[in-house]
């Protein structure tokens, strides 16, 4: 196939270091048609938004065709798009308006599982003896006739479901309608190479790898280990879910991964300058596993793992143990943060819930975010302060949700649609009479019309500040060292070449007085936010923030 449209970008190979990517949720985007879905004719319409933010790319959640029981983590076409979100006609359109703009396009690659309507499924479960029986990851019931092992799902209850047909149990780390591809046969990571070659060709920029870490499983099938209480932790999946009960040794995280992946690489490097970032689910190992996967230039550019997209309140000092820990676990590996995505409650509410200035708020983690080490991913309505949605049960979408509710309320909190006009019906979504998730009237309040041209609003700021970071190369590629990390203080500083950018952080609601280090600062601007420097001394308000280059 030949590619369907035109990069006008330079072929830098190294262009996702230090990146600022805007995830899109296509289905909460810009409905364009009027069916109260997003689509991507309505990405491409909104590009202009993304373009003037000044991210340097974008990541679109999956849009192929899917019967959307996980909402399009479940394909069963991976070389065509959902005709809810267009054509493939609609996509090679917003490429080329994509690049026109300056804007890089990454694409979600699910490709640990696919739909159980896939028609390598339909087939693999008609018979023990077909073409692709062994696509799949297929086990006999243990002679009392239950599963294979203790192995659970994400999503709730045992990782096995029971097929009449063939009379064996298949794997599924996720729903029952999403059966887990058996990596171990050749010819299954061939398929999927086949299809990440069919949008390479298309012209996109890049891959979000979806579940990196779960593409393999043992072929002895052994039991998980139990995990010690003291070593559960809720990120991976919500702390009503069993899921937190084991060591997941044998379900996820297997060492064959480390050869996939470099037959991933080698496939990117036959373009001229594609990158992937890998998600690592996984909350005790998550770090170790970003090392190997980013270690040695010929598997993954960048992974991100957890640490940050945890309900645990984010302080200095995990700020400055994560960095540590990362550079520790991945001295030749380059990280990708978020603080937020399509899978957790928003920073905003998650972290500031009882922060009574939530723009202050915003603006500040906006700042932290974006001078980390490492490449940083900014979700859709983020630039805008927006907080979780409080969904009633009888709108839920979410199968998650809907099965630990109210525990675990699920994921449509974060999912409801991008506000952009509030005088318009669905704050300009959708000329729906009903969206497929609601509109929080708080959100409407906080529309792009509202805060585009005020200079105090935090899309503004996000503006302002990414404009910031990309006038000093040190915060986008630099090293990072720690000078203070206090209760609320936190000060550091990104190095790279001749140029040094302080960063100092008052992370309470209190104003705050940090001291420089040794040597003479000369205050930036720009970047939004007001101190008063009185010798080594910075004055900052509550969620304020300082700049300064060493000389």
């Amino acid at each position: 196939m030949t590619a369907m449209t035109e990069a006008t970008l330079s072929p830098d190979k190294d262009w996702w270091r230090g990146a600022v990517i805007y995830q899109i949720y296509p289905r909460s985007y810009q409905d364009s048609n009027g069916d109260g879905i997003g689509d991507l004719k309505g990405i491409t319409a909104r590009l202009p938004h993304i373009a003037a933010l000044g991210a340097d790319a974008i990541w679109i959640s999956p849009f192929f065709t899917s019967p959307m029981k996980d909402f399009g983590y479940d394909v069963s076409n991976y070389t065509d798009v959902d005709p809810m979100f267009g054509s493939l006609a609609d996509f090679d359109a917003m490429i080329a308006e994509a690049h026109r703009l300056g804007i890089r396009v990454m694409i979600d690659l699910v490709i640990s599982h696919t739909s159980d309507q896939h028609p390598w499924f339909v087939e693999s479960r008609s018979s023990r003896i077909n073409a692709k029986s062994d696509w799949y990851v297929w086990s006999d019931p243990k002679p009392d006739g239950t599963p294979p092992n203790n192995w659970l799902s994400i999503f709730g209850g045992s990782a096995w479901q029971w097929d009449p047909t063939r009379m064996q149990y298949y794997m599924h780390n996720f729903l029952t309608s999403q059966p887990d591809l058996n990596m171990h046969n050749p010819q299954v990571q061939d398929a999927v190479l086949d299809a990440t070659r069919f949008w390479l060709q298309r012209g996109v920029d890049g891959f979000r790898l979806d579940t990196i870490n779960f593409y393999f499983h043992d072929k002895l099938l052994r039991d998980n280990p139990p995990l010690a209480p003291e070593r559960r932790n809720a990120s991976t999946a919500p702390a009503v879910n069993p899921y937190n009960f084991q060591d997941h040794l044998y379900d996820k995280n297997r060492p064959e991964n480390l050869e996939f992946l470099k037959r991933f690489r080698a496939l990117l490097e036959e373009y001229p300058a594609i990158a992937a970032v890998g998600e690592v689910g996984d909350s005790q190992y998550g770090l170790e596993i970003v090392g190997q996967y980013t270690s040695g230039n010929d598997k993954m550019q960048m992974c991100y793992a957890f640490e940050f997209l945890a309900p645990e309140p984010l302080t200095p000092k995990v700020i400055a143990e994560t960095q540590r820990a990362f550079a520790l676990a991945a001295p030749e590996g380059w990280a990708c943060w978020a603080f937020s995505n399509h899978d957790v409650v928003r920073h905003v509410s998650r972290w500031g819930a009882g922060v009574a200035d939530r723009s202050a708020f915003a603006k500040l983690m906006a700042a932290i975010l974006m001078t980390q080490r490492g490449s940083v991913c900014i979700y859709q309505g983020e630039e805008l302060g927006l907080t979780e949605a409080d969904i009633a049960f009888e709108d839920l979408q979410d199968p998650y949700g809907i099965e630990f509710w109210p525990e675990f309320k699920g994921r449509d909190g974060c999912r409801t649609p991008m506000v952009w006009d509030n005088l318009a019906a669905q704050a300009g979504f959708s000329t729906a009479s009903k969206p497929w998730l609601p509109i929080p009237v708080e959100h409407v309040l906080n529309a792009v019309s509202v805060q585009e041209g005020r200079e105090d609003s935090v899309l503004e700021q996000y503006r302002r500040f990414l404009a910031f970071r990309r006038g000093h190369p040190a915060l986008a590629k630099g090293a990072i060292e720690f000078h203070t990390v206090e209760a609320s203080a936190l000060v550091y500083s990104r190095i790279l070449g001749d140029e040094t950018v302080l960063c100092a952080f008052n992370m309470s609601s209190e104003p705050a007085t940090l001291t420089t280090p040794a040597g003479r600062w000369t205050a930036l601007e720009g970047h939004g936010f007001a101190a008063e420097v009185v010798d080594d001394k910075i004055k900052l308000p509550a969620w304020g923030a300082f700049f300064a280059r060493r000389g």
